[in-house]
């Protein structure tokens, strides 16, 4: 039987409160989604179950450019892993996660190395034992370096530098922090990176980098009693903790936010970043979800179709054909940075940056319709969420968390801590952020975009 449209239109209400309720039972118990923790073999785990038929096991490192001794470190160990090791060839190791079905892949970011697999549930051990013995028994040749990696490292280098937006992201971290969490994640051409990158230095910052204080794996869809044994198994021979000497893994030291600006001219196109002090990762001392719901409220870029959305930015840039604009929150284990990203054509990019500081104004003085700031609430719910669920970003944050000895990404924690924000402290955040100092980073046609001071931005 059809329902007519007014029968739709009067439970309409009603199915919205239901959702709801429903969404905030949901919030609080949500089995499948919590990780379970353990330890074998002296190595930190994080599972999640139910077991099912496919798995994924990352192995987390501690290994970052934060953590780098010299620049390119991170982005090496990155691309030697699964190749050559003592066991297997690149070549076979290719070959029998073919013949497994299984995939492979490497990441690193400002603070970890990792190593993904995904595979049928029946092959754990054989995966557990591949990212053993890569982190333990890689082979570091130097011809591999000369005339794999280093080929491998300028392409990805031509790539980032005709990217105008993630050249500007990685300028805003380095006047934002200086050191630590503002190094680039891949050197730029130009930066005098080979001096220190040898076959021989590499494999005595994987030796540390790899070491069992240093990482922690972290799987989804296995067993945690069968992931647990294998760990055992195969983990035992990696070394308690890192070496002294040149290529250690730098040690921890409190991030310090500096703000600044910086232009790079460029042809590649153009893009500006605005960043202020955001929020930390989950379950570290300084995490602010209130960060998340402003970050949500600015927005950019509308999640619904056909519509510019509710945000600050979206509803002000409508009439910019040429634009794109989105908000985030940059979470790392000790400190966070907002950054609202502007990329297109140059005169509307300057244009657009105006309304950053606008809308930052109207959130301050708290102009923004208490709606709005249920409908940020909901959407930074929702990307928290979402993001815990993704295994890309939820293995990489709860293997750090487990690293930095604080709480692995818990989905039920992160949706109360969110549902939990006021309007007073989005307003109050946003009140610091414009009286404190911003970062900004100007990437392209430079006699057309802001500087911070036109924006009356202090930094």
């Amino acid at each position: 039987m059809m329902l007519s449209r007014s029968a739709i239109s009067r439970n309409a209400p009603r199915a919205l409160q239901n959702a709801a309720s429903r969404r905030g039972m949901a919030s609080a118990a949500t089995p499948g989604l919590q990780y379970d923790v353990s330890e074998a073999a002296g190595v930190k785990i994080a599972n999640r179950e139910p077991a099912g038929v496919t798995g994924t096991l990352a192995l987390v490192a501690k290994a970052g450019t934060r953590y780098q001794p010299f620049p390119a470190f991170s982005d090496a160990l990155e691309l030697f892993a699964f190749q050559s090791t003592l066991k297997r060839s690149a070549l076979r190791i290719t070959r029998e996660v073919e013949l497994l079905g299984g995939e492979f892949s490497s990441t690193h970011s400002r603070e970890n190395v990792v190593l993904k697999t995904k595979f049928l549930a029946n092959d754990l051990p054989y995966f557990v034992e591949l990212l053993a013995e890569v982190a333990s028994q890689t082979k570091y040749p130097s011809y591999e370096l000369n005339e794999i990696i280093a080929k491998l490292l300028k392409l990805r280098q031509v790539a980032i530098a005709n990217d105008p937006e993630a050249v500007a992201v990685d300028a805003v971290h380095g006047v934002a922090f200086h050191q630590g969490l503002g190094e680039t994640i891949t050197p730029s051409a130009h930066a005098p990176y080979e001096k220190n990158l040898s076959a021989e230095a590499i494999a005595e910052f994987a030796k540390n980098a790899y070491a069992k204080s240093n990482i922690a794996l972290v799987g989804s869809g296995v067993s945690s009693a069968e992931l647990s044994k294998w760990v055992g198994d195969f983990f035992k021979g990696l070394p308690n903790a890192g070496t002294t000497g040149r290529y250690q893994v730098k040690s921890d030291s409190a991030s310090k936010y500096y703000g600044g600006e910086q232009r790079i001219s460029t042809k590649a196109g153009n893009s500006v970043v605005i960043a202020f002090p955001g929020t930390s990762a989950f379950g570290t001392s300084s995490y602010k979800p209130a960060a998340s719901v402003l970050a949500a409220l600015l927005g950019g870029e509308s999640s619904i179709k056909w519509s510019p959305g509710f945000s600050l930015l979206g509803q002000a840039t409508q009439g910019f054909s040429q634009l794109r604009v989105s908000t985030k929150n940059h979470a790392y284990s000790d400190a966070g940075l907002l950054t609202v990203t502007l990329s297109g054509k140059a005169d509307q990019v300057a244009s657009a940056g105006k309304t950053v500081v606008d809308a930052l104004k109207k959130a301050a003085a708290g102009e923004v319709p208490a709606d709005d700031i249920k409908k940020a609430t909901a959407f930074a719910k929702f990307q928290a969420l979402e993001s815990a669920q993704t295994l890309a970003t939820g293995l990489e944050a709860t293997g750090s968390a487990l690293i930095n000895g604080s709480k692995p990404y818990q989905i039920g924690e992160v949706a109360q801590s969110v549902d939990s924000v006021t309007e007073a402290q989005v307003k109050d955040l946003a009140k610091s952020l414009l009286s404190g100092k911003a970062s900004v980073a100007s990437v392209g046609d430079l006699s057309q975009l802001p500087y911070a001071a036109d924006l009356g931005l202090t930094v």
